[in-house]
């Protein structure tokens, strides 16, 4: 059996993860180039938990900026097996008000400047993505926020914008008539590269705002976002805290089947694969590249 490792990634406002025992920072070389930082690897209670801010610790990396590809690989690289994100965004449904926590389930992708994917020319795969959160590791994140007695709605679908600037009005009423319920900068790519590396997802969207639609509150700003954000990043400590205190020893098998997503999903036949691609892909698809025969 595979030993289960939780991955934490840290959103706005969440830049650290306080309690960790035997803690140790490593910084892991990536070959799709550099992540938000180095990884700060230790236990909460009897669970391996590997941390990382999204944004780097400081806040210097924007949404569009992020190397996606470069953070899901050192999770991988790490051991992660279940990874939870932890968003701040924007509610389109009064019901879903500032403070509260969506166990996201679904994602629409309005994204049009990041690297989505590990493969391409010269290793082709497509991955099952209808069920991109892992209904297993969302249960756990809802019970644990009961346990907490944190305010929170199981199910949600998250619009991921491009950024860095908010909606416009007119973006904002369209959402909310297609019925989604958060806004967010960076769901996207990341539920996508976690899925081709066989890695557990899902999302917890910290609500912060209205988006600009709620004509009592008026258009975003950051002030306002931020007041918010210091008592979310609290919340998210505690439910990260209950959540590793009932994770399993081993990994659970997906319901979604993220962990064998790569199955049947290379399609580019051996004698055609690019080596310089399989080499990168070591950590990410090595479970059936290596079973198929990396060196054919």
């Amino acid at each position: 059996m595979t030993p289960a490792v939780l991955g934490i990634i840290g959103g706005s406002g969440l830049y650290d993860l306080p309690g960790l025992t035997d803690l140790r920072e490593e910084r892991i070389a990536s070959p799709w180039g550099e992540p938000s930082d180095s990884l700060r690897i230790g236990y909460l209670g009897r669970t391996k938990i590997v941390f990382l801010p999204r944004h780097g610790r400081g806040h210097a990396i924007p949404p569009s900026e992020i190397n996606y590809r470069a953070n899901i690989d050192v999770m991988k690289r790490a051991g992660v097996t279940d990874l939870v994100s932890l968003s701040a965004c924007g509610s389109y449904k009064a019901e879903l008000y500032p403070g509260l926590f969506v166990m996201v389930d679904q994602f629409v992708d309005r994204t049009s400047r990041r690297e989505s994917s590990f493969f391409g020319r010269g290793c082709v795969a497509h991955v099952s993505f209808g069920h991109p959160v892992g209904p297993g590791l969302q249960a756990r994140l809802v019970a644990a926020a009961k346990a907490e007695g944190l305010a929170h709605v199981k199910g949600g679908t998250l619009v991921t914008m491009e950024g860095p600037q908010f909606s416009t009005l007119a973006e904002s009423l369209t959402y909310k008539a297609l019925g989604y319920d958060l806004i967010g900068m960076t769901a996207m790519p990341e539920a996508k590269l976690a899925r081709e590396a066989e890695i557990t997802y899902a999302t917890v969207g910290m609500v912060t705002d209205f988006d600009c639609w709620h004509e009592e509150h008026g258009a975003v700003d950051v002030a306002a976002v931020v007041a918010v954000l210091h008592g979310n990043a609290e919340k998210a400590r505690r439910l990260v805290a209950r959540l590793a205190a009932d994770f399993p020893a081993e990994r659970e098998p997906c319901p979604a089947g993220s962990h064998h997503a790569l199955d049947m999903a290379i399609v580019t036949a051996p004698e055609h694969r690019d080596k310089a691609l399989l080499a990168k892909l070591d950590a990410v698809a090595g479970r059936v590249l290596g079973r198929a025969g990396q060196s054919d």
